[in-house]
């Protein structure tokens, strides 16, 4: 019987989208093992090139769009209309109007940009007449709690004098009053959404501090952020009556989950649950042999739902062994054995420099790949020649 694999990897963030991680892994997996039965998934996170492949895979289409962008410059960004048997979905990914790779390197202080670009992005997809809206969230370079995307759809930030606030997260600093008032009025007659990330909160060390650093802020930027995300949170349980400090999820893409819930009323929902329906990933995962997934750093943190431990709590109910392909093996990557994946290893075959890594990185996710089901083809023949 031919081997099955499903190839189900993440992107590889400022490198490599979902889909373009996933056609190297099956090249390496076909040239390991020409018979192979190898079915593609890319799981999309929310985060770099949702859009996109969520339109490819169903059939549906980018619209394109002239957003603000992070810095606070003109953009041309997109959002994807699903195929019509979806029933008017559109997705706005907030990566494509405020991700982290649209911030020149030498401007990326989170305290600064804005995410008024996704609410843009929602307003036209309401514009073009979608019936459900699903935010995505993922690969952001902006920590300003959703405001900008707020604004953008009617939302006013009020300081103590009734003046309106500027972009950028450090702004929340001076925030006292909110006003909905002038919200869009289709925001609660369509469905709005937001995919996330359910295992980021807002405040704490855990919260939005935590990623602060990989967007570009000093470590007082990052205490910094710490009272931007206290101060909106208690200025909207004040003006709101909505609990942000408890609220999971509240943190995701620099706390856009949290500004979303509470100044739009938007619902926050898992991403797994509904991008991987879309792609249909349970239903591929019952008919595989073996997965093979990916991401761009394996470490402590892939278990607090990274793509990886989606991937693999999801096999290991149904029995299934997974390896873990990484860009990047780091501190507490042995804890993901513990969740379902079986065995991992790294894509770099010695010390490098990072520019060399992304460069090289489709040659190097195929070798890896091809190496890796070498090692479980040899692990076949063993058991086969003991029993």
């Amino acid at each position: 019987m031919p081997l099955k694999v499903l190839v189900a990897p993440s992107g590889f963030k400022e490198c490599l989208d979902a889909d373009r991680v996933a056609e190297c892994v099956a090249r390496g997996v076909r040239r390991a093992a020409p018979s192979a039965e190898v079915a593609v998934v890319p799981v999309v996170d929310g985060g770099e090139g949702t859009a996109r492949i969520l339109a490819e895979l169903t059939g549906g289409r980018l619209v394109p769009v002239r957003v603000t962008g992070p810095t606070g410059d003109p953009l041309d960004s997109h959002f994807a209309l699903l195929d019509d048997r979806w029933d008017g979905i559109a997705v706005v990914e907030m990566a494509a109007a405020a991700g982290l790779r649209l911030v020149p390197p030498d401007q990326r202080n989170p305290l600064l940009t804005t995410s008024r670009g996704v609410g843009e992005l929602v307003r036209a997809a309401l514009d073009a007449g979608a019936k459900r809206v699903v935010v995505g969230c993922g690969d952001s370079g902006v920590c300003d709690a959703g405001a900008g995307a707020a604004q953008a759809l009617g939302v006013r930030l009020l300081d103590a004098d009734g003046r309106e606030l500027g972009p950028g997260g450090a702004e929340l600093l001076q925030l006292a009053r909110i006003d909905t008032s002038g919200r869009d009025e289709r925001i609660g007659r369509v469905p709005v959404e937001l995919a996330c990330n359910p295992a980021v909160p807002l405040c704490g060390p855990d919260g939005v501090m935590r990623f602060a650093a990989q967007k570009g802020a000093t470590a007082d930027q990052v205490r910094q952020l710490g009272q931007v995300v206290a101060r909106f949170a208690d200025v909207a349980a004040r003006c709101l009556g909505v609990d942000l400090r408890g609220l999971a999820a509240g943190g995701a893409s620099g706390g856009l989950g949290a500004g979303l819930h509470a100044l739009l009323g938007v619902p926050l929902r898992s991403r797994f649950e509904v991008f991987l329906e879309w792609v249909g990933f349970d239903a591929r995962l019952a008919e595989c042999d073996l997965v093979l997934t990916a991401e761009g750093r394996l470490d402590g943190q892939t278990l607090r739902g990274k793509v990886p431990a989606e991937v693999a709590r999801r096999a290991k109910a149904r029995g299934v062994p997974v390896v873990a392909l990484a860009g990047e093996i780091g501190v507490g990557a042995a804890a993901n054995l513990a969740a379902g994946i079986e065995g991992y290893a790294t894509i770099v075959r010695g010390p490098c420099a990072l520019a060399d890594a992304v460069r090289d990185a489709p040659t190097l996710i195929e070798e890896a790949a091809e190496q890796a089901i070498r090692l479980v083809l040899v692990g076949t023949r063993l058991r086969a020649a003991v029993e």
